[in-house]
């Protein structure tokens, strides 16, 4: 438990987990996963903009001012963040493009 929580802040896992390392990136719901540990952290940071005083809607504007770009860049991000884990845990960074490449010929099969 205690390197799984090492593993969310940006610490490297053992190297027999690896498989794990890479369903946790490339398999199914690995952009779920990341976009979570990228966004929610940052709700209650951002919730206590809802304590100054006022209409509610300045305080969830500032909000929303904070969160759209941050989210944009996690989305934008994304993939760099992907090789930099597949590198730091030993796997191949090529690992991301063979799955892309795989997804557009799947998607063009159909």
């Amino acid at each position: 438990m205690i390197q799984r929580l090492a593993y969310v802040v940006g610490r490297p896992l053992p190297p027999q987990m690896q498989d794990w390392v890479r369903n946790d990136i490339l398999g199914p719901g690995g952009v779920r996963r990341y976009l979570l540990r990228w966004n929610v952290p940052v709700i209650p940071l951002l919730l206590l903009f809802l304590l100054i005083p006022g209409p509610v809607w300045i305080p969830v504007s500032m909000m929303m001012l904070l969160l759209l770009p941050w989210m944009y860049f996690s989305v934008a991000l994304m993939s760099i963040w992907q090789r930099h884990r597949l590198q730091q845990h030993g796997l191949d960074p090529d690992l991301l493009s063979a799955k892309a490449q795989a997804r557009a010929s799947r998607d063009g099969a159909h």
